[in-house]
């Protein structure tokens, strides 16, 4: 069967790896190149984790995890780094322990000090660490180079489903969607800011941190680790609308606000951020993913800000929409 992928960002070309092991041969074109700087997949890193309020979340990255295993395995690079993720709470209900409980996820309960101890953070009075073990990191550029593998990547070809010959067309565009669809997505693009900094971590792992929305379980702030500078920080859903043929800078109150967290959170070597760049968002109103089929268009626009970690398995089920019949 003949299937084509428009985007070449990370659903993209886990679509195509799907595909291909199901014995298909399929053409990715990306308007870019592969780890371009313009969208939503690139960089060095993207937090990893099985934490989350809903357990049809959980079960995902439980399958996503084993699909990881599975490309770490055929490719021979590791593109997980597994150091634990931290949930800064004041009460166990604000946590995702109660579903990583139903879940069979294993998790653990530190105080204050005892994060302290293991890790580089900062605990407020009050509030304690809700960690999971089995998150972290995914090494984002070596995830999209060990998904490309031996796919037919076309590279700076932008193309429109009309000008592709294929049975089944996958669009996986990112912020570009909608300039693909004659009915749009119910989406929005957004440009958001992150900062880089150098962790005082003293031998300790840098696990991935984040804290909630009063009252929600929705990301306010995150952070990860950077193979490069040590501390990767973000407001989660912070920017501004965006359109991503539009060059944009940092936002500069963002870079203030990140700033203030991480040095609030984390143990710094130096207060100020090392670096500073952008990311689009292509999110729906409660944040969750569009995968379905249109005729010979199937399309995934998944990602809604915490999509990366997913990739295989949504790829799995892109790639099933597009062949399975």
């Amino acid at each position: 069967m003949k299937v084509a992928v428009i985007g070449g960002g990370v659903m993209g070309l886990a679509t195509g790896w799907a595909l291909k092991r199901r014995g298909h041969e399929p053409v990715i074109f990306e308007q870019f190149e592969i780890g371009h700087a313009r969208g939503s997949s690139h960089g060095r890193s993207r937090i990893f984790r099985l934490a989350y309020a809903e357990d049809e979340y959980v079960r995902l990255a439980q399958e996503a995890l084993g699909l990881w295993r599975e490309l770490e395995a055929e490719s021979g690079e590791t593109l997980l780094e597994l150091h634990g993720l931290v949930e800064i709470v004041r009460t166990l209900e604000e946590s995702t322990a109660a579903t990583l409980e139903r879940c069979g996820v294993t998790w653990e309960r530190l105080d204050r000090d005892a994060a302290k101890r293991r890790f580089p953070i900062q605990v407020p009075d009050g509030s304690f660490a809700v960690v999971q073990p089995e998150a972290g990191i995914a090494r984002a550029d070596k995830a999209l180079s060990a998904f490309a593998r031996g796919l037919d990547v076309r590279e700076g070809e932008r193309v429109t489903p009309d000008e592709v010959e294929a049975e089944a067309i996958v669009v996986t565009a990112g912020p570009w969607v909608n300039e693909l669809l004659d009915e749009p997505l119910p989406v929005k693009t957004t440009r958001e800011t992150l900062c880089y900094f150098r962790p005082d971590a003293g031998g300790r792992p840098v696990p991935s941190v984040v804290s909630f929305k009063p009252g929600r379980h929705t990301h306010e702030m995150y952070s990860l680790h950077d193979p490069v500078y040590g501390l990767k920080v973000g407001a989660h859903h912070a920017g501004a609308e965006a359109d991503p043929n539009t060059p944009g800078e940092p936002d500069a109150a963002l870079v203030e606000r990140i700033a203030a967290w991480a040095n609030e959170t984390y143990l710094l070597a130096d207060p100020e951020p090392v670096a500073a760049e952008t990311c689009m968002y292509t999110t729906t109103a409660d944040e969750s993913f569009i995968l379905e089929r249109r005729g010979r268009l199937v399309i995934g626009s998944p990602c809604s800000g915490h999509g990366f970690k997913f990739a295989p398995a949504i790829g799995e089920r892109l790639a099933a929409l597009a062949v399975d019949r």
